[in-house]
């Protein structure tokens, strides 16, 4: 199985380096020297990690035959992508790997049902789940731990426990603008 690992960003410095953009929570295993890659689009890999390192927070990797800026200019947008064990299974046992998360059902801690998950979006500060409803609506459900309770692989779901108004409209509210205005008139 494949997944995507990477986005190449930016060429960096007059060399062949990039900027990675990283989508793996296990980029040592995935993007580490001798690597060899898959690219979308197909016709610019398969690509061999050569070196990497971090420089500024941002992962710079060096691809065999890449030697220049502008071979390097010419990776970028380029997803890497990675071939997987489909059995193979992250080392934390809170990690999860998005083909384990797809088509889970989704329901709330006291067992009412909210849909199947039919996409992962993966964001700069969190995963969101997109949830089709069985009325074909879509709901969008962040993939954090106070929200996203159990993850039960063997039964096939994924529980929520959501704050009000994140999968209905009888959102909650703290304070209101009458409120205060009535005990001023008070």
């Amino acid at each position: 199985m494949q997944l995507v690992v990477g986005r190449i960003g930016r060429a960096h410095g007059i060399k062949g380096e990039v900027t990675v953009e990283v989508r793996t929570d296990e980029p040592e295993l995935r993007l580490g020297p001798g690597a060899v890659l898959a690219t979308d689009p197909a016709s610019t890999g398969p690509l061999t990690i050569e070196s990497g390192r971090v420089h500024s927070g941002r992962l710079m990797l060096r691809f065999a035959g890449v030697r220049d800026r502008t071979a390097a200019e010419a990776l970028r947008n380029t997803l890497l992508i990675a071939e997987v064990d489909p059995e193979e299974l992250p080392e934390d046992e809170d990690e999860f790997y998005d083909h384990q998360l797809m088509d889970l059902d989704v329901v709330t801690v006291d067992g009412t049902e909210v849909g199947r998950i039919t996409e992962i979006s993966h964001l700069p500060s969190q995963d969101l789940f997109i949830v089709e409803r069985p009325d074909g609506s879509e709901v969008m459900i962040p993939f954090v731990e106070e929200i996203v309770t159990e993850i039960d692989l063997e039964e096939q779901k994924a529980v929520i426990d959501p704050p009000p108004g994140l999968i209905d409209d009888r959102a909650e509210i703290a304070s209101s603008r009458e409120d205060s205005v009535e005990e001023e008139s008070a």
